[in-house]
């Protein structure tokens, strides 16, 4: 990953000092910017990340944010100095609201995002990481990248909602992980499904591009409807999931202003341009 500025690309509003954004081509790279710490979270990062999250939401410049790390890490976690022993120091209530402001970007917020999301783990990805990892819609990493649960190591147990968040993965694996806190690479995470797939480093800015732009030909509008269809059903049962999703494609349609089904109809019935399967309908024709 290019430092923020370099690569030919630009740094712009908003960022802060933990936090950079960078737009390109629709994509807003959201990258935590503490690499002497293995961009360990801090509550000035977590501070941060929650007004970014909530700037790029309406910015125009961001289709797809892509959230990666600086330098070799995509994060190392919560930081054990700042996050727990300082505020171990604190005022119930002011410990309360720096643990807040934790979950709300790394998964009240990230989880239910606008717009697609997808993680790019470019290196150490230990504890507390795997949380705005699995918020995320997807996840590509690096097959060098390094992966590991090692709370049992410091006498605690994953929480900030990790444990919660790695029923992602098969029971065994996420078990196995969680008890004996030993290291796994990029290839192994995509096998247990925490990634999506998994590459060699010096590919892994082009896949993600890639990735970025394949969904970015996609209607925006039930590009959302779809993934947020998606993460609700998981609990329902199956009459009130039909039910539910019947609703929500016709709320979908509704609130597309590309009219994206009657589009693609068209183009496929009338027009005998669009073949279903093979690429998505020709938005704006």
């Amino acid at each position: 990953m290019a430092e923020a500025g370099k690569g030919g690309r630009e740094s712009a509003e908003p960022k802060g000092k933990t936090v950079l954004v960078e737009f390109e081509n629709g994509i807003a790279w959201v990258i935590l910017n503490r690499p002497a710490k293995r961009n360990a979270m801090n509550p000035e990062m977590n501070s941060e990340m929650v007004r970014v999250l909530d700037a790029l939401e309406t910015d125009e410049r961001c289709k797809v944010l892509v959230l990666t790390g600086a330098g070799d890490s995509f994060t190392a976690g919560m930081d054990l100095r700042e996050y727990f022993r300082s505020t171990d120091k604190m005022r119930h209530v002011e410990r309360v609201r720096i643990y807040r402001e934790a979950q709300h970007w790394q998964w009240v917020r990230l989880m239910n995002y606008y717009k697609p999301t997808i993680a790019m783990v470019n290196g150490w990805c230990f504890g507390g990481a795997f949380t705005p990892l699995i918020s995320c819609d997807l996840a590509i990493a690096a097959e060098e990248a390094k992966f590991g649960l090692s709370e049992i190591n410091w006498g605690i147990l994953p929480g900030g909602n990790v444990s919660k968040a790695l029923h992602l993965l098969n029971r065994r694996a996420a078990l196995y992980y969680i008890m004996t806190g030993e290291t796994f690479d990029g290839n192994k995470a995509a096998e247990m499904g925490l990634v999506n797939e998994a590459v060699p480093l010096k590919k892994l800015r082009a896949r993600t591009v890639a990735l970025a732009n394949r969904l970015m030909e996609k209607n925006p509008t039930v590009l959302r409807q779809a993934k947020v269809a998606f993460k609700n059903v998981e609990h329902m049962p199956w009459d009130v999931a039909a039910d539910y999703l019947s609703a929500k494609n016709e709320q979908g349609i509704l609130l597309d202003p590309e009219r994206g089904r009657e589009q693609g109809l068209k183009q496929f019935l009338d027009d005998k341009s669009y073949r279903p399967g093979l690429s998505a309908y020709k938005r704006g024709a």
